[in-house]
């Protein structure tokens, strides 16, 4: 049975995991079903590894230049990489304009901050 992450990465390998277990250790309460895993966790120990260093580094690419010993481009080509494995959300921006001027209207907000709100 696998010790940790690193081991349980090199069994599966590059597999899609479905969790279908998980313990709360505390409480010894077990939940069973199907979890995905989060997708941090879905990247290759090795680019899991790159992005704890990324993150320790405060996100400082000169810094990881010096850890990894490698240039400023391919950080930036292998952050990308990286990026690419992941699905972003896109949440549109609500026009928020309208919500604004009707508190401004009903006296629930004063003129200045009506300004700062639409100024964001």
């Amino acid at each position: 049975m696998p010790q940790d992450w690193q081991d349980l990465t090199s069994l599966t390998g590059s597999a899609e995991i479905v969790v279908e277990r998980v313990r709360l250790i505390k409480n010894n309460i077990r939940i069973e079903g199907e979890f995905e895993l989060p997708p941090l966790a879905r990247l290759s120990a090795e680019d899991q590894v790159f992005m704890m260093a990324f993150v320790r580094c405060d996100g400082s690419i000169k810094e990881m230049e010096k850890i990894f010993g490698i240039s400023y481009p391919t950080v930036k080509s292998r952050l990308s990489r990286i990026a690419a494995q992941f699905k972003f959300v896109e949440t549109p921006v609500a026009d928020h304009r309208e919500d604004v001027l009707k508190l401004l209207e009903a006296g629930s907000i004063s003129p200045a901050e009506a300004i700062e709100r639409l100024s964001r």
